[in-house]
Parts: C-alpha cells; sequence; structure tokens
C-alpha cells in the first residue's frame, strides 16, 4: 500500500503505456484513438494488425487492446 500522497504503482496492461509511448513516439490516447475506429473489435484481430501496420512487438499491441477493450466494455 502507497504512503500518503504516494500513488498506486501502475499493474496490469498499462504499466506498459511509458514505454509504449517513448518506443513509438505517440501518446497512448492516439492508439487508443486507432483501436476504437477499426472496424475488427476481436481481440487478437487488432492485435496483429498493430503489429503489421505499426511495427509494434507482441506484449505492447496486445496491452494496448487490452486496457481500450476493457475500457470499452
Amino acid at each position: 500500500m502507497p504512503a500518503p500522497g504516494e500513488d498506486a504503482p501502475v499493474k496490469g496492461p498499462a504499466s506498459y503505456f511509458p514505454s509504449i509511448e517513448k518506443k513509438y513516439g505517440r501518446p497512448i490516447s492516439e492508439w487508443k484513438a486507432l483501436i476504437r475506429a477499426h472496424p475488427d473489435r476481436n481481440h487478437m484481430e487488432l492485435v496483429n494488425w498493430l503489429k503489421q501496420a505499426d511495427g509494434l512487438g507482441h506484449g505492447h499491441a496486445n496491452a494496448l487492446v487490452a486496457h481500450t477493450l476493457a475500457e470499452d466494455r
């Protein structure tokens, strides 16, 4: 448990977000908008699309898709 005034450590897919932004130079909000605008809503299809279209690694693409789809549920 964090001390008063400290943020809890980020866990799960969002823990990848700082490295995604640093490596690919695009804010997470842009990645999420791309995912939401894509007509396919199948998790693995979206992961494969990000890997092929934008060169994301599997873990980064998976984290973005998982987090975005979970928000939209």
